[in-house]
């Protein structure tokens, strides 16, 4: 009597032999269109040229890489640390992409056989003719296999969308990566902004203040009436009123930055409150040429996979229309004792293959074949879309930045004329030649110009921030 080990290992070798010639034929055909990436026309250069930038290559990349290094601010350099590590925005991101992995290690079960076991031990009685009960032990094992042979590639599309899938969610966080980086330094700039404003406003309440002190003495001599002392002390509380609502705006852009790196409001105001200048921009920067755009946001590296992703699942649906087979088979023990569980008496094997072919369902498959095509359509739109909102992103932000520039230079020369006419109106004031309404006009034109300097100051450093969020930069350096 052959041994069990022989018996299964002779059986297991005419089923594996059938398996290996319908694995053969399973790789002739993939239904489905197999993807590449579709040709987006750029313009070869920036409608806007702005002087100091550099479409050269490996500049491009070094500046891009840690754009906010450029500014040479160390507390900036920190917060963008801080955030990338402690960023629950961020960190929801990147479970995504853990969660997409998964997915895709589920889906690829799919293409190898499912193998169950099962097993049972069980006692029943049966009545004799003298009236006595007798009892019969029955011990079962058994493995039960079943494979779905993707001949027509159904599982290999779904396979190929999964991978595609997981490369969409790590786009999306890259471009989180990319808005994060971005909103701390906007944050980061408002404080430092404030913080401009409000020197601004307290060095200008202490000139009024001696302003005022001036109008008093010279109303105590009988030298002006009343109406200049009232005046002056109208122009020190308007200044005076407005240090509040810049302080709140100071605390509020500390409590985001304390947000955006992982922490509770107020986190960081003992080392932001201490009062430093804005970032300055840096000589060169980098914008690249519009291709670029395609490699480095990640946006459009994200509506890309989508659409390859979409492509795939075409063929998943087209799968429906053909045949499934699938294969079975199942070896099984039994005995009524443990010492014959293991023999060849109780020995049973089996084996069938099935096929399911879809007749008749009404047009499901068609309609659903069509609807997969029409989504596809559609990423392709929305990926042409998302290119020309990327193109329109860094062309207003170019924009922006030069004009600014532009503003910023006769706001400059406006402050100092201002700061000239206001000494002169109150030195020719202290010395009577010339009534108060002209120190009134020239002190708060003054507070007028300065404060918009400060803000123009800020403003030409938030629209490079822009511009480095619009080209898509930072989030190579923390691959």
């Amino acid at each position: 009597m052959k041994s069990l080990f022989h018996v299964l290992l002779s059986r297991a070798y005419l089923y594996l032999g059938a398996i290996l010639i319908v694995f053969i034929l399973s790789s002739c055909k993939t239904v489905g269109p197999d993807y590449s990436p579709p040709e987006m026309k750029t313009p070869s250069t920036w409608q806007k040229e702005i002087s100091g930038t550099t479409a050269d290559e490996q500049p491009e990349r070094e500046i891009l890489a840690k754009w906010w290094t450029t500014f040479n601010d160390p507390a900036l350099s920190s917060l963008m640390e801080r955030a990338v590590a402690g960023n629950l925005n961020l960190k929801q991101a990147l479970n995504n992409v853990t969660q997409a992995r998964i997915q895709r290690g589920i889906t690829d079960t799919n293409k190898l056989p499912a193998v169950n076991g099962t097993g049972s031990v069980g006692r029943s009685y049966s009545k004799d003719l003298r009236g006595d009960f007798n009892g019969t032990n029955n011990f079962r094992a058994g493995l039960d296999a079943s494979w779905e042979l993707d001949i027509f590639g159904g599982v290999k599309r779904s396979i190929e969308a999964a991978d595609a899938n997981i490369q969409v969610t790590q786009e999306s966080y890259r471009d989180a990566l990319v808005s994060l980086l971005a909103e701390v330094a906007l944050n980061y700039i408002d404080v430092r902004a404030y913080q401009s404003r409000l020197q601004v406003a307290e060095s200008n309440l202490k000139s009024q203040e001696e302003t005022y002190n001036i109008t008093r003495w010279r109303y105590q001599a009988g030298l002006i009436t009343e109406l200049d002392v009232e005046n002056a002390a109208k122009l020190l509380e308007q200044t005076r009123s407005q240090i509040p609502s810049l302080k709140s705006g100071l605390e509020q852009a500390e409590n985001r930055i304390a947000v955006l790196l992982g922490g509770e409001p107020g986190a960081v105001n003992s080392e932001l409150d201490e009062y430093k200048p804005l970032p300055t921009a840096p000589e060169l920067i980098a914008v690249g040429i519009p291709a670029d755009l395609l490699r480095r946001r990640p946006d459009l590296r994200k509506a890309e996979k989508n659409l390859a992703a979409q492509t795939a699942r075409i063929g998943v649906a087209e799968s429906d229309r053909y045949p499934k087979i699938s294969l079975s088979g199942n070896i099984g023990l039994s005995a009524l004792t443990l010492g014959k569980f293991f023999s060849t008496d109780g020995l049973s094997t089996g084996a069938s293959s099935g096929i399911s072919w879809p007749i008749y369902q009404a047009g499901k498959i068609t309609k659903n074949i069509e609807l997969q095509w029409a989504i596809q359509e559609q990423q392709l739109i929305a990926y042409k879309a998302a290119l020309l909102t990327a193109l329109q992103d860094v062309e207003n932000a170019l924009t922006a930045y030069s004009y600014e520039q532009t503003r910023r230079v006769s706001l400059s020369k406006e402050a100092q004329f201002a700061q000239h006419a206001a000494d002169i109106s109150r030195s020719q004031y202290s010395a009577g030649l010339t009534d108060f309404q002209a120190v009134l006009e020239a002190q708060t034109t003054l507070l007028s110009a300065q404060d918009q300097l400060a803000q123009s100051d800020a403003q030409v450093v938030s629209d490079l921030v822009s511009l480095y969020k619009a080209l898509g930069g930072g989030w190579s350096s923390f691959e």
